[in-house]
């Protein structure tokens, strides 16, 4: 587990993928226990400790997920998540290269759970709701490119599904058209960042998550968001 960032009220966590965030059927250890014990023991701390799950990361996915410490910072965080005040972004590896290097990607998702999974239309449909995403190509390798995601909304495996309908899908992402798996089981996205007005202190935080180390992660640099195509 490694904590990228930690006050009294707040700490960000870069989730490893294949760990949940919360408890599921799966029975595993999810994240959100990891972290209160980690509290625990480093504050030795009596009795529950008390951890809010502000968001989630889908299992195959890795990075950033904020938790808040205290109530008062989990019911702000909420509102701010709901109110579009926290800006997450994400980085995607896909094998096909997007049809523009730059756009924002507007679609209407209808979400299956019996399959748990979601499918864009380009029009409105029953039951669907607005998703939009702007997404930028960021590097690229004989083989993969990178993009970088901003998410204008939140809904369920958003980036998955809208890169997917145009035709990138992300490397790994067999639910969402990958041609293969990767071998550990994750899909190739990343929450990279996460900027936000912390809302106890009203400091500006900016939380950043190294890259996996695996490829074909490791062929793109830290600095890949400098590329210019």
């Amino acid at each position: 587990m490694e904590v990228v960032y930690e006050d009294n009220h707040i700490i960000i966590i870069n989730k490893a993928s294949g760990e949940i965030v919360q408890g599921d059927k799966s029975g595993d250890t999810p994240l959100a226990d990891l972290v209160k014990d980690y509290i625990k023991r480093k504050y030795n701390k009596p009795g529950n400790v008390f951890l809010g799950v502000v968001h989630r990361l889908d299992r195959p996915v890795s990075g950033l997920v904020v938790f808040a410490r205290t109530s008062k910072a989990l019911t702000r965080l909420n509102d701010m998540f709901r109110n579009g005040d926290i800006h997450k972004t994400y980085w995607a590896i896909t094998r096909n290269r997007p049809p523009e290097e730059e756009a924002t990607l507007t679609h209407w998702i209808t979400r299956n759970t019996q399959q748990n999974k979601s499918y864009a239309a380009d029009r409105e449909r029953p039951n669907s709701k607005k998703a939009t995403l702007r997404y930028r190509l960021i590097g690229c390798t004989d083989n993969y490119h990178l993009l970088e995601v901003q998410l204008m909304t939140g809904r369920h495996h958003q980036i998955r599904c809208q890169l997917a309908h145009i035709g990138c899908p992300i490397k790994g992402d067999l639910k969402y058209g990958a041609q293969r798996s990767n071998p550990d089981g994750s899909i190739c996205l990343h929450a990279r960042r996460v900027e936000f007005v912390h809302p106890v202190t009203k400091q500006t935080i900016v939380a950043e998550a190294p890259l996996p180390t695996l490829p074909p992660w490791n062929a793109f640099s830290p600095n890949t968001n400098d590329y210019d195509s």
